[in-house]
């Protein structure tokens, strides 16, 4: 799926799966849940960009399913002797974890115990439910009971690195369909006689919201050519949560309260800007571990090179 012609068709599948209203049997069947993931491990091929096509495409429709969970577990099994079960899987950080998403709808949970991961099934694990405020599933998971776990590479600090940067995109996607939203409406809600788009006030906003969404997502596209360095993934997800944030509320003030009723597609996407930029670390937390690093990061902002890195999982 590296090849341009593919990712193009990728793309179109994963917009039109997608958009519809249970997209899992569909991605399932098309082998989109594999995405990202060796062959060799359960998956269906394909490397971090064909994952970016679709979590982007999962922002645009806020589409309400573990995909970007299921990736992400997928990629940590094939580091381990596990193979790729199907159906929905998350990530559990450790063996009492907080806020796990879609925990309680997964097959399995890949749950970290140190330097192993075991399989579990949900109904072995004390799962308390909670939700973010998009109403997806964040739930505690507590798993007391000894795992039948294997060796693995990949730490909690790992998988919040690559979450932070699987979120990242998602909220691109999103961000990129609010414009579409605003700017639409702009052009065809009248006041005075002649659209608001046409209202230098409304131009201004407007402006923002496109300069706020074009940033994001150069930062997240550059942190996909090098996602192993913290550096650029944590400019990317402090960036796209603290423009998630800004494009929230330009959004919804252009929109007026028409923009807050459950019959408008803005809400679906705005409660998942606010929930997700606060997921896999907000803005505080991304902005601290940047200064904790202690480097100008001068040689990420002035790469020339645009191949991608070696990626370990």
């Amino acid at each position: 799926m590296t090849v341009a012609g593919d990712r193009r068709l990728l793309e179109e599948t994963a917009h039109a799966i997608l958009g519809l209203d249970d997209p899992w049997p569909a991605l399932e069947e098309a082998g989109l849940t594999g995405v990202g993931v060796p062959e060799s491990a359960g998956g269906s091929g394909g490397d971090l960009a064909d994952v970016a096509v679709l979590l982007r495409a999962q922002g645009y429709h806020a589409a309400a399913v573990p995909l970007a969970e299921t990736l992400l577990a997928g990629r940590l099994l094939a580091t381990t002797e596990h193979a790729m079960p199907s159906g929905p899987l998350t990530v559990a950080p450790g063996r009492f974890a907080r806020r796990v998403p879609w925990a309680r709808d997964a097959y399995r949970l890949v749950v970290l115990d140190g330097e192993r991961a075991a399989l579990v099934a949900p109904e072995d694990a004390e799962i308390t439910p909670g939700a973010n405020v998009a109403g997806e599933p964040r739930d505690d998971v507590t798993v007391r009971a000894g795992l039948a776990s294997v060796e693995c590479p990949v730490s909690a600090e790992d998988v919040l690195l690559r979450g932070a940067l699987f979120r990242a995109v998602q909220l691109t996607g999103a961000m990129r369909r609010v414009l579409e939203l605003v700017v639409r409406h702009a052009g065809e809600r009248e006041q005075f006689g002649r659209p608001v788009g046409r209202f230098q006030a409304v131009q201004q906003q407007l402006a923002e919201l496109a300069g706020e969404v074009a940033v994001a997502d150069v930062a997240v596209r550059a942190a996909l050519r090098t996602p192993d360095d913290e550096v650029a993934v944590a400019a990317a997800k402090l960036n796209a949560s603290r423009a998630a944030g800004v494009v929230a509320g330009v959004a919804h003030q252009a929109h007026g309260a028409i923009g807050v009723t459950s019959e408008h597609p803005l809400g679906a996407l705005t409660t998942r800007l606010w929930a997700w930029r606060d997921e896999f670390g907000g803005e505080t937390h991304w902005a601290r571990r940047l200064g904790a690093l202690g480097r100008v990061p001068w040689e990420t902002v002035t790469r020339t090179d645009t191949s991608p890195t070696t990626v370990t999982w």
